[in-house]
């Protein structure tokens, strides 16, 4: 049924063998910085974040097109779609909009819907709630640990929306960012006044490995050396384009990959190395959880 995806659909990996119907309008390997600026930029001008493939789509004979209404930044919008004609004349179009684990979850019943697979979806919702009751019932033993979640490094955002939801879900405290409300740019020194025991930091689009260069972002901040998360070895750099940022299938493994990263609780194989990874002295991480485990 899916015969087209988005330039960033890429989960499940045979998405990718896909067409990718969009393209973003600007070079992405700059620095956070530059792509901050040239966003706002844009945004200023009225000048597209994406370019969406109107013919590509048109030819593909698609019956329905899924866009997202939740911001004008993160993907190709109904604004996009209008813009280039890829709609026209009547191809139904669906636009979502996400702030809340429910509202994910009711996103994924709206898909099903449309596709006509009402069992199917409401299935699929069941079990991926159950997923995050298994986090939530883990990750409950252990002492509740504050947390600070940044979805952009300069300047810094932290991550609001589900992610606070998903921190409580993996018994963490998260501090700056609020469940519901967008990911919002702070003054770097709020991270500092906050001294959380954890840093995440996930950027928005970024892969891992794109990801782990925003380490020295991070540290030309005077003040960065001092954080005790820093000090303890509890900063974890993680895939924020699949799992942090994306409001769809992966967020329950998003709740046990934050569970692993706070308690060292598994959900199958480690995803250490693999989606996230410690950015630090591993012997000062040591040490840091042993003076937890001793109060």
């Amino acid at each position: 049924m899916l015969v087209g995806r988005s330039h960033e659909c890429d989960n499940p990996s045979w998405v990718r063998r896909l067409p990718a119907c969009s393209s973003p309008a600007f070079d992405v390997s700059v620095s956070s910085r530059e792509i901050d600026a040239e966003v706002r930029r844009r945004l200023r001008a009225g000048e597209p974040l994406y370019h969406v493939h109107a013919e590509l789509i048109q030819a593909l004979k698609a019956d329905l097109l899924i866009t997202q209404a939740h911001c004008e930044v993160c993907a190709v919008t109904p604004g996009d779609i209008e813009r280039s004609g890829a709609g026209a004349p009547a191809t139904r179009q669906l636009a979502l909009s996400a702030s809340s684990l429910h509202e994910i979850f009711e996103s994924i019943l709206l898909i099903s819907k449309a596709l006509g697979l009402d069992k199917e979806g409401e299935i699929l919702v069941r079990n991926e709630r159950g997923r995050l009751d298994k986090v939530r019932v883990r990750a409950a033993p252990f002492r509740r640990p504050t947390v600070v979640a940044v979805e952009w490094t300069d300047p810094v955002f932290v991550m609001g929306n589900w992610a606070p939801e998903l921190a409580e879900i993996a018994n963490g405290e998260p501090l700056l960012g609020r469940k519901g409300e967008y990911s919002t740019a702070i003054p770097a020194e709020h991270v500092r006044d906050a001294d959380p025991e954890y840093l995440i930091i996930a950027p928005c689009g970024f892969n891992l490995e794109r990801t782990l260069q925003e380490q020295a972002v991070l540290e030309r901040n005077p003040w960065w050396g001092e954080l005790q998360a820093v000090r303890k070895g509890n900063v974890a750099f993680a895939d924020g384009n699949l799992f942090f940022n994306r409001s769809g299938m992966t967020v329950s493994q998003s709740a046990e990959i934050i569970a692993e990263i706070l308690h060292g609780v598994l959900f199958g194989a480690a995803t250490e190395g693999v989606h996230w990874r410690w950015v630090g002295s591993p012997a000062a991480r040591d040490q840091g959880h042993a003076s937890v485990s001793r109060t």
